[in-house]
């Protein structure tokens, strides 16, 4: 029913040809971005009226207090906060300064930017839902594994002593009681997020846009053949010194692999996107110092990449 209204709006209203590159970018931008807005709206409302339930003190306190399922507890909660890398950091210092272990607070460092509703719901909407489990059960032992080699690692002694918790993050965040406030927060935590995110869903679904009708898959399949076995940890690079919102990456991901890229190699591209940026090392140089900002980032990456390479022998089985 959206394709008929889209075609109906792109070529019997705007008059655009249907056979032509622009008259399908167009279509396709259309299609793609109310398509997104609509999932993410709907989705995000349900999930936030589930997320009402929670509350951030005791989650706090079920990290603090599980002995050996911290890590997992940390990387769950970082899996349904809907956080990019950057507005994660301010809850990432609240739960050092609360004194849980610093391996489970990089378990869920990890994880929130990897995973979180808007992203599972673009992904389910491109990539359907056995790429999407998947990429969430890997994304969530990512930050299991390396917050709990992290913590092994014994860091504390790169943490700043100074730091002080602000008041930072960027969540609608309100204490609802009862059915009816829950609904309200759920709608209201779908208005913000996707009030901070249509400029990205729009940036992303333009350059997907465009790389879907006017760059040829042989051009693509190309730049991977000469890539070879190392696509995916050049991939990983490249999106490291990158920052943009998921809403953005999942369309660009989708379309290179659309256009031939493996699918571990686009997925790893888009990790790296989120999970490691310049502006989060910028923003962590507060809390910890430079060597472990590097051992964080390095031992990430190398979780990206092997779980790139993972994705790129399950494709068969996954698509």
């Amino acid at each position: 029913m959206l394709q008929l209204i889209v075609d109906w709006l792109a070529y019997s209203v705007l008059k655009l040809n249907p056979s032509s590159k622009l008259g399908a970018a167009i279509n396709f931008f259309i299609y793609d971005s109310v398509k997104i807005m609509l999932l993410l709206f709907v989705l995000i409302a349900v999930i936030g009226f589930l997320r009402s339930f929670l509350s951030q003190q005791k989650v706090k306190e079920w990290i603090t207090q599980t002995k050996g399922w911290g890590n997992l507890f940390a990387s769950l909660f970082g899996a349904i906060t809907p956080f990019c890398s950057c507005s994660s950091i301010p809850l990432f210092i609240s739960f050092l300064d609360a004194g849980i272990p610093l391996g489970v607070t990089f378990s869920f460092l990890i994880t929130s930017p990897l995973i979180n509703e808007y992203l599972v719901v673009l992904m389910l909407g491109f990539f359907g839902w056995k790429i999407t489990l998947a990429y969430v059960i890997s994304g969530m032992s990512i930050g299991i594994i390396a917050g709990i080699i992290l913590g092994k690692m014994r860091l504390e002694k790169y943490i700043e002593k100074d730091i002080v918790v602000k008041d930072e993050e960027e969540v609608c965040e309100v204490k609802p009681k009862g059915i009816k406030q829950r609904i309200i927060f759920g709608i209201n935590e779908a208005k913000c997020i996707v009030k901070k995110l249509w400029i990205w869903v729009l940036i992303g679904v333009g350059l997907g846009a465009l790389i879907h009708n006017y760059v040829p898959q042989a051009a693509v399949q190309s730049i991977v053949s000469k890539t070879g076995v190392f696509s995916v940890p050049i991939a990983t690079l490249i999106g490291v010194p990158m920052y943009g919102s998921c809403a953005a990456i999942v369309p660009i991901a989708v379309v290179l692999f659309q256009k031939g890229f493996p699918l571990g190699t686009a997925l790893a591209f888009m990790m790296a996107v989120a999970a490691l940026s310049l502006p989060e090392a910028i923003m962590l140089r507060r809390a910890m110092k430079l060597k472990l900002i590097i051992i964080f980032f390095g031992i990430t990456t190398l979780g990206i990449i092997f779980t790139g390479y993972l994705f790129n022998l399950l494709q068969r089985i996954l698509v």
